[in-house]
């Protein structure tokens, strides 16, 4: 019982229980640190400003338990936010492809942007961004791709502790070079951006390569015998991000719900149609068309957020129920009922405590 509730980390973060919870609802995120985790908004597509106000939000909800902040910060990204430049890289393959999708689902062309395209991942975002959690009274600074040691070094003095996802052993000792504090091993299972190796494999190798540096464990972690798994394995505690899906705080769209109602473990895949960046995500139709023979290749990240942005964004907004999707991982099988975070949680720690015996 030691390892999972009075473990070091929750003594330094101040949290109940080592469960990190990832999700892109700032509900949610409050309601995982409020039922004793520690919640942790994916902010990476937001802007400066809805950065610094989406924090301030999750504050107040949260008093004083930790929450954190994750940005995606991979290397090659333009310097600037110029969907210009961006554009006129785009092959007239990549184009046409996008078009002939329009025409085939009938996707309106509404002239309105996307996720993705809202604004171009460049190095003067991610500085715009990264400022803003510096300046603010985020707890835990976490990077889902990438560990710049400028960025961790800077977070680091303004008090954040330092997360760094890895998918390899070598990425966790470059990002423990880099300075990283903890390091979350996140498995082939996971959903969003994921490598290659499964998380039995390599949340072992972590913890061996990492030495004192605490590893939490993530991919397929969905009950309380995962997490005295992971604990097993030598994780500290565990990331979660597909769970919250099924969360009434989440508030996913019906139709999207009904998909992951009915998917299980096989019904997802790793597709790079939605950023060029490997992103487990549930089947549909969307995945299976860049799958099919004559499909362009996608292209490196960011291009391929613009190639299919403003696209995404319609096919939301018009509610074109083939091609609409969501990340998530293989843990997606045990879950079916929407239900609330406090549950969630509350039906983790009583798994584990089962578990630990």
């Amino acid at each position: 019982m030691d390892k999972f509730e009075s473990n070091p980390l929750c003594q330094e973060l101040g949290c109940e229980y080592p469960i990190f919870g990832f999700s892109h609802s700032e509900a949610v995120v409050a309601a995982v640190s409020n039922a004793g985790g520690v919640g942790i908004w994916g902010a990476t597509r937001s802007t400066p400003e809805e950065i610094r106000d989406g924090l301030r939000r999750i504050r107040k909800q949260v008093g004083e338990r930790p929450f954190g902040v994750d940005l995606v910060l991979p290397k090659g990204m333009p310097a600037t936010d110029d969907r210009a430049a961006m554009e006129a890289q785009i092959p007239d393959e990549h184009r046409a492809f996008i078009n002939g999708l329009r025409e085939k689902y009938d996707v309106p062309d509404d002239g309105q942007t996307g996720m993705r395209s809202r604004f171009v991942r460049s190095e003067d975002m991610a500085e715009l961004q990264l400022r803003e959690i510096l300046n603010s009274d985020v707890d835990v600074f976490a990077m889902g791709v990438g560990s710049p040691e400028a960025a961790i070094t800077r977070a680091k003095q303004r008090g954040k502790r330092v997360v760094a996802l890895v998918g390899t052993p070598v990425h966790a000792q470059r990002a423990i070079d880099a300075g990283a504090e903890l390091i979350v091993a996140q498995g082939y299972d996971a959903g969003a951006h994921t490598g290659d190796i499964g998380t039995f494999s390599l949340v072992p190798q972590v913890v061996d390569a990492a030495g004192t540096v605490p590893v939490i464990a993530a991919g397929g972690v969905a009950t309380g015998r995962h997490i005295a798994a992971s604990l097993a394995l030598g994780a500290v505690g565990v990331w979660m991000g597909t769970a919250w899906l099924f969360s009434e705080e989440e508030a996913v769209h019906p139709v999207i719900f009904e998909k992951l109602q009915a998917a299980g473990s096989g019904d997802t895949m790793r597709s790079r149609a939605d950023s060029g960046k490997t992103l487990r995500q549930i089947r549909t139709s969307w995945t299976a068309e860049w799958e099919a023979d004559g499909a362009p290749t996608p292209l490196r990240m960011p291009l391929q957020d613009i190639v299919v942005g403003d696209f995404l964004g319609a096919v939301d907004r018009a509610e074109v129920q083939e091609l609409m999707h969501t990340p998530a991982g293989q843990s997606v099988a045990y879950f079916n009922e929407r239900t609330t975070v406090a549950d969630i949680m509350r039906d983790l720690v009583a798994q584990t405590r089962e578990a630990l015996g």
